[in-house]
C-alpha cells in the first residue's frame, strides 16, 4: 500500500562536523512517500506531485523519529529521585526498584507505560537497558514488538550485584544464550549483551560477556563508562593495573566497533584514541549527568579525536523522556565547556547519529529511500512562548528553540512503519 505525506521535511543523514551543510536535507514543501512501511521516494511537492496525488497533510516539521541510545525501562517509576550522586542513588533508589522485575506482571505494566511514553516523546528507537532478570526482556521486547518499534535491548550481566539482583557466570550466559535465539532479529528487535558496569561484575563475567559478543557477531555490547567521579575512581581501586577505565573493559574483548558507552564524561585522551581506533561509541546523556551532578560532556575532545556520537535520555538519572529536550541540555552542556552545538547536528545526534551507534542507520534516522519510514511531527506552536519565538522565524532558529524550548508538548505526531502510533490530543 502506498501513502503520501506532505509537509516540511527535514533530516540531517551525517554529523555536520564532518560534512558540514550539506548533510541537511529540507524541502520547504516536501512530499514523503511510504509503501508497506519503508520510504519509496522523497522530495519537492512540485516534483512529485503528479506521480502521488492528494496526499495528507501533516500540520508541522516532519523529522526522523528519535533514537534514543541509552535509556533504563525499569527506572521509570524512580525519575526524579532525590539527593544522591550515582553510586549511593543505584544504592538507594535503582537497585530496590529493579528487584520487583523479578515479577514479570510487573515488568510488562511498566514495559507497556515505557513504550507508549517513548513514541509520546517521538521516539521510534531505542537502546534500553532491563534488568538482570530474563522476564524484563521478554517484557520489553514483547511490548515493543506489539507496536512495530525498533528496539535493541538485552539482559543485564551483573554476578556482584546485590542479593536478589544478581547472575552468576553462568547463569548470566545461559540466560543471554536463550534470549539471543529466542528475539534477536524477530520483528525490528535487536539483541545487546549488558553488563551493568564494570564494578557489577567478576572477572570472570567480564571475560564470559567478551566471549559472547565475539561469538555472536550480529550483537552489540551495552555499557556504562567514566560516568562519576566516584565512579572512576573506585574502577581504578579495582583494576590498579588498568591504563584507565576504558582498559578494564579492553582487557576483556568488549571495546568493539559494536559497543555503545554511555556517558564518558571523564574520558582520558588514550581513552578517547582507543575509541576512535576501536569504532566503539558514546551515547551523551546531558540530563543525567546535570541531575547526578556527574559533570558535562567534552564535546571538544570527543571531537579533536573523531568520536562516534549519539544522544541518550538516560531515564531514570534523565529527567525527560524527550529527545528535544535532551538536545537541547546537550547545547548547554557543550557550551558549559565553550563548545557550540549546531541545532542541526543536535538534530543529527538525536536521530541518524544515534541509529549509526545502534548499527541500524541503515534502517532508520534520515527519512531516505529504502529506510523505515518512522517520522515525527513537531509543532512549533505548541506554547504559546514557543508560538512567539518560532513567529518568522528561519529554519534554524525554529529548530533551536523547540530544541530549549520544547518537549513532548511539541510532538504532534509520531508514526512507525508510516502510520500514525501517536497524535496529541486535541484541545477541547
Amino acid at each position: 500500500m502506498i501513502r503520501a505525506y506532505r509537509g516540511e521535511l527535514l533530516s540531517v543523514a551525517h554529523d555536520p562536523r564532518d560534512a558540514g551543510r550539506e548533510a541537511v536535507r529540507h524541502e520547504p514543501d516536501g512530499l514523503l512517500v511510504v509503501e508497506d512501511g519503508v520510504v519509496l521516494d522523497r522530495g519537492p511537492y512540485a516534483a512529485l506531485a503528479a506521480r502521488y496525488p492528494e496526499p495528507e497533510v501533516l500540520p508541522g516539521l516532519v523529522v526522523p523519529g528519535f533514537v534514543d541510545a541509552h535509556v533504563h525501562y525499569p527506572q521509570t517509576d524512580r525519575i526524579a529521585s532525590h539527593g544522591e550522586q550515582l553510586l549511593d542513588w543505584l544504592d538507594k533508589h535503582i537497585f530496590p526498584a529493579e528487584k520487583a522485575f523479578a515479577d514479570k506482571a510487573h515488568a510488562e505494566e511498566v514495559a507497556a507505560f515505557f513504550c507508549d511514553e517513548l513514541l509520546r516523546n517521538g521516539t521510534t528507537s531505542a537502546l534500553v537497558y532491563p534488568t538482570v532478570h530474563e522476564q524484563s526482556v521478554d517484557a520489553l521486547f514483547e511490548a515493543a514488538l506489539a507496536r512495530r518499534m525498533r528496539v535493541v535491548s538485552g539482559k543485564v550481566l551483573m554476578d556482584l550485584g546485590p542479593e536478589g539482583l544478581n547472575d552468576t557466570v553462568a547463569s548470566g550466559r545461559a540466560g543471554s544464550e536463550a534470549l539471543i535465539r529466542r528475539w534477536q532479529g524477530r520483528g525490528r528487535l535487536g539483541y545487546a549483551i549488558t553488563p551493568r558496569f564494570v564494578l557489577a561484575s567478576s572477572d570472570a563475567q567480564l571475560a564470559d560477556a567478551g566471549a559472547l559478543l565475539a561469538a555472536h557477531p550480529e550483537v552489540l555490547m551495552h555499557t556504562h563508562l567514566a560516568e562519576n567521579v566516584h565512579e572512576v575512581a573506585a574502577v581504578a581501586a579495582r583494576f590498579p593495573d588498568a591504563a584507565d577505565y576504558l582498559d578494564a573493559y579492553d582487557r576483556f574483548g568488549l571495546v568493539t566497533r559494536r559497543a555503545v558507552f554511555a556517558h564518558g564524561i571523564h574520558l582520558t585522551e588514550r581513552s578517547c584514541a582507543r575509541l576512535h581506533e576501536s569504532g566503539a561509541g558514546v551515547a551523551v546523556c546531558p540530563s543525567s549527568n546535570l541531575f547526578l551532578g556527574s559533570g558535562h560532556f567534552d564535546f571538544g575532545q570527543a571531537d579533536r579525536h573523531a568520536l562516534r556520537l549519539g544522544l541518550g535520555t538516560d531515564i531514570g538519572a534523565g529527567t525527560s523522556f524527550s529527545l528535544l529536550r535532551t538536545a537541547g541540555l546537550a547545547y548547554q552542556a557543550a557550551l558549559a565547556r565553550e563548545d557550540r552545538l549546531d541545532p542541526f547536528r543536535a538534530l543529527y545526534l538525536a536521530t541518524a547519529g544515534s541509529a549509526a551507534l545502534l548499527h541500524i542507520a541503515d534502517r532508520v534516522g534520515a527519512l531516505e529511500p529504502g529506510q523505515e519510514a518512522d517520522f515525527v511531527v513537531l509543532d512549533s506552536a505548541a506554547t504559546p512562548l514557543l508560538a512567539r519565538r518560532t513567529a518568522g522565524a528561519d529554519l534554524a532558529t525554529r529548530l533551536f528553540a523547540l530544541q530549549i524550548l520544547g518537549d513532548e508538548r511539541a510532538i504532534a505526531r509520531t508514526y512507525v512503519m508510516g502510520e500514525c502510533a501517536w497524535r496529541a490530543p486535541r484541545p477541547e
